[in-house]
């Protein structure tokens, strides 16, 4: 109780919750995870942060960052102990649109982010379905992806500098506006994806991007994913890398959307196996440029690739949005993935990426592999085609903890006999702990504790997170 009075003093009451109070922090939002923390605490600054984690050392009590708290592996999972909210941190500092970058804090909201450099024609270009309550502290913690990473990059592409209060309650200020900066170590990238284990992100500064003048977005149908791949690879090409999204949301995806939404839309008539997001963000005026029968050249380009493949035999139906709210409904069948998963309940959720010619591979041996471990077991897809990122979720008849490992095992052992990755963008939290005991590098997760045990020697930042016990 002495905590609580201390924590207080520094934050004020208002801000210091618990018991009943604390209800928001003591589940996350998939429900898998739930503890309630000792209190939930809501600094107002960078150097209320640093006191709260020097009382947190001297008192021997863990702290676990939390932004919007949307996350799927338990990352912010805090039972008794300090459960550190980053949601009054939310000022956007500063936009410098000359030099093409934003001053954040780490509570800012993806979409306030999104809006507020909209209004300088560029575009801050993390997007996924949880933009709305995403926090800019959670997706560098997590090095989040989402759906514009084939143009962009993950998180880590999109960071110039950081602002880091360590576990020593020290603030180390990493705030460079800098390009290139070659002085050392890259401590910036230590803390993105680090999830808070190593010390607690307050601030950043972000890229910035012009905002594409004109879109072309399409849902196209395709016979296999090879013929995807194809079409990839010759609108990036013709386009100069302008592709921005291209999204796998094959029938058993759009099945689920239609069952769990009755107001949803199927993208066409027929019915499709194979079906695939497309969008191309033209910034050059001469794509851009409505022409007086109302064309756009970027639309009217993908328009005559598509009829050409359909010609072709390549795509089998396409149908290119011709209004901003024909582009909407597109995107909002692509962002309902993460309350799909939920809906679905307790879950096997896998987040993995393989190479782009190995994505049709994987999913041919992973349904192969499901249906033989558990002919009952359903699953559900989509992916980040572009970047060969697949999240599989599957529901297994036995709900067992056990059974739940087997499957994921099951995935695992596919990934890694194509030369993927377990874990592309979600973070590895407590969900993923199994998967890096047996898939991590020993030597990898040899130097990764070195460097937790020489920050973090107390061991109060977000313990039991990312490294396996």
């Amino acid at each position: 109780m002495d905590v609580i009075a201390e924590l207080r003093d520094i934050v004020g009451d208002a801000h210091v919750l618990t018991g009943a109070d604390a209800a928001p922090f003591a589940r996350d939002w998939t429900g898998a995870y739930e503890g309630e923390p000792l209190a939930a605490v809501r600094p107002g600054s960078t150097e209320e942060v640093a006191a709260v984690v020097k009382l947190a050392g001297r008192a021997g009590v863990p702290v676990v960052p939390v932004a919007g708290n949307t996350g799927l592996m338990g990352g912010t999972h805090a039972p008794g102990r300090i459960a550190l909210s980053l949601e009054r941190m939310n000022r956007i500092r500063e936009v410098r649109a000359p030099s093409r970058l934003a001053v954040v804090e780490a509570g800012v909201v993806l979409s306030q982010l999104h809006e507020a450099v909209e209004a300088e024609d560029l575009v801050f270009p993390l997007t996924f379905g949880a933009r709305g309550s995403a926090r800019i502290g959670g997706v560098l913690g997590t090095n989040a992806g989402g759906s514009n990473v084939l143009r962009y990059g993950n998180t880590r592409a999109l960071c110039l500098g950081l602002e880091v209060v360590l576990p020593s309650g020290e603030v180390m200020d990493l705030m460079t506006e800098l390009v290139k900066d070659n002085s050392g170590y890259d401590l910036r990238d230590l803390f993105i994806g680090a999830e808070g284990t190593l010390g607690i992100i307050t601030a950043a500064v972000v890229r910035l991007f012009p905002k594409p003048a004109a879109y072309a977005t399409a849902m196209v149908s395709v016979p296999d994913l090879d013929a995807g791949l194809q079409l990839l690879n010759e609108l990036q090409t013709a386009t100069g890398g302008a592709v921005e999204a291209f999204e796998y949301m094959p029938k058993t995806y759009i099945d689920a959307h239609i069952a769990h939404d009755p107001k949803a839309k199927r993208p066409f008539d027929d019915e499709y196996e194979h079906n695939i997001m497309v969008e191309i963000g033209a910034t050059a005026p001469r794509d851009a440029e409505v022409a007086a029968d109302g064309t756009v050249p970027v639309q009217s380009y993908l328009e005559e690739v598509l009829a050409e493949r359909i010609e072709s035999g390549q795509v089998l139906d396409a149908m290119v949005a011709r209004s901003e709210a024909q582009r909407r409904e597109i995107w909002a069948r692509r962002e309902i993935a993460g309350e799909l998963t939920v809906a679905g309940g307790p879950g096997v959720i896998t987040d993995v990426s393989v190479p782009l010619d190995a994505v049709a591979r994987f999913l041919d041996r992973a349904d192969d592999a499901i249906a033989k471990a558990d002919p009952a077991a359903r699953s559900m897809v989509v992916s980040h085609l572009g970047d060969g990122n697949i999240h599989l979720t599957i529901w297994p008849s036995d709900h067992s903890e056990a059974a739940h490992d087997a499957m994921m095992e099951l995935v695992e052992d596919i990934v890694a006999d194509l030369g993927g990755s377990f874990s592309a963008e979600h973070g590895i939290g407590l969900g993923k702990q199994g998967s890096m005991r047996r898939r991590k590098d020993p030597a990898a997760l040899a130097v990764m504790r070195q460097i937790k045990a020489a920050l973090d020697p107390g061991g109060i930042m977000n313990p039991g997170k990312v490294l396996p016990a």
